[in-house]
């Protein structure tokens, strides 16, 4: 269980098949309501009839950003945090993209957010996304979203600022017991 001196939300950041989603899981398991930013996107492509696919994230979540501004996202996920965040102790936030997110959050959720960096080694998180069951990619697509997603999503920003730092080069668990002495230390 919790206890009240808990970060209320934990956004993790880090870049494809670093292991964002174990940890989200891992603290949904323990209480805290689970936020995926994807979740927007992957809504919307639905919402158009188009299926899931790289490609057609890609192509929303830049419309958006186009659109919307680069905060496009946290803006839309906004009212969902709020919300969960006063029915709920703490929350997590899987995958905090932009560094103009990250800026339009911090005044927002103030120091009641703690962002945590989930960092690997490029081949294996390469190696991750060809094997996960949900949405793989291959090498090529996977090198393709690195690159955009640090060109044109400002994705290396939060990472830089992050509070802290995990690495996930090792075994699920290995990750899990750092982030769970993470959460000790933060108490």
């Amino acid at each position: 269980m919790q206890s009240n001196n808990q970060p209320r939300a934990l956004a993790l950041v880090g870049m494809p098949g670093a292991g964002k989603t174990l940890c989200a899981q891992h603290l949904q398991a323990k209480g805290y309501y689970q936020f995926r930013f994807g979740s927007i996107i992957t809504d919307e492509v639905t919402r158009r009839g188009l299926p899931i696919t790289p490609e057609n994230e890609r192509v929303v979540r830049e419309e958006f950003r186009a659109n919307e501004g680069m905060d496009a996202i946290a803006k839309r996920a906004l009212p969902h945090l709020k919300t969960a965040l006063a029915e709920r102790n703490s929350i997590v936030i899987d995958g905090l993209y932009s560094f103009s997110e990250y800026k339009m959050l911090r005044p927002e959720l103030g120091e009641n957010m703690v962002v945590v960096a989930v960092a690997c080694s490029r081949a294996l998180r390469y190696a991750r996304l060809t094997e996960r069951p949900v949405r793989p990619l291959t090498m090529q697509e996977a090198i393709r979203r690195d690159h955009q997603e640090i060109e044109t999503l400002e994705k290396g920003g939060p990472i830089a600022i992050a509070d802290h730092t995990l690495l996930n080069n090792a075994q699920p668990e290995d990750l899990l017991n750092q982030l769970d002495q993470l959460l000790d230390a933060l108490n």
